[in-house]
């Protein structure tokens, strides 16, 4: 996987910081300087919400129910409506709350002096076309797997495998639903108001997690606490910037602050 700075960089062509600048009145070097400081966020969240076998499943299905390829081709619909909407969704699974988008922002504004409220504003569309960008590459590298990281390469073949599939699995869960309400009214669909999703791509990665990738030596027994393939899922999502220690211990102290304050309430 390419670091998420460059991948970034290489959206539409190399048209990122021209689309950005334009959309949001700011300079070229203004958007460089916001993409520096939001891309070790952006990192930090992935790796966080993709260090389970569940949160990893979880991404890979919504990266494959989404138009994020079209928004990484073409910049101008991240700036759309739809564009906007599944960035912000997008955003609630990297970073779990508004609350943590917010603070991101700040910690983003404090850094650069630019202000929070367009830090707001871009990172919905920097969310669309960040995934578009994972998806090619996950697409393809599906049909060469070889990267020396197990879990990159079965991210890839997943990802090449299913994405059209799981849209098409989508239209027609749409469909039956639809049709199953009109044929028996309300109650049908009230006994469906919260079904239970199945989703594939979760069930193979804690498959894969508990016997381990093919052509890969079983690791040794890992510390309690610590996730064994969790280099693996942290080499996924570098964030390709130099960042001061104290800015990134900025950002992980924003996200501890969060799940202190969720494990609180639970």
């Amino acid at each position: 996987m390419l670091p998420l700075y460059e991948m970034m960089m290489r959206a539409q062509n190399g048209e990122a910081m021209r689309a950005f600048a334009g959309q949001f009145g700011m300079s070229e070097e203004q958007v460089n300087r916001a993409m520096e400081a939001l891309m070790p966020a952006f990192a930090t969240g992935l790796k966080r919400s993709t260090a389970s076998p569940q949160g990893i499943g979880e991404f890979m299905q919504a990266l494959t129910m989404g138009h994020y390829a079209d928004y990484f081709n073409d910049l101008a619909a991240a700036f759309t409506p739809q564009g906007i909407a599944e960035g912000n969704a997008m955003l609630g699974r990297i970073f779990g709350s508004k609350d943590v988008s917010r603070a991101i922002a700040n910690q983003a504004a404090m850094a650069t002096g630019i202000a929070q409220d367009v830090f707001k504003q871009m990172m919905p569309a920097v969310a669309s076309i960040l995934m578009g960008g994972l998806f090619n590459q996950a697409s393809a590298a599906g049909s060469k797997p070889d990267t020396g990281n197990p879990v990159a390469d079965m991210f890839g073949q997943m990802m090449a495998q299913t994405a059209q599939s799981q849209k098409q699995a989508a239209e027609f869960t749409g469909q039956l639903g639809k049709m199953m309400e009109e044929t028996f009214g309300g109650s049908a669909a009230r006994s469906n108001d919260k079904p239970q999703a199945l989703n594939p791509f979760t069930d193979m990665m804690e498959t894969m997690m508990k016997n381990g990738f093919p052509g890969m030596a079983q690791p040794a027994e890992p510390e309690k606490e610590e996730n064994p393939y969790s280099k693996m899922i942290s080499d996924m999502f570098d964030a390709g910037t130099k960042v001061q220690k104290e800015y990134q211990k900025n950002v992980d102290a924003v996200f501890d602050s969060y799940m202190k304050n969720l494990g609180g309430k639970s």
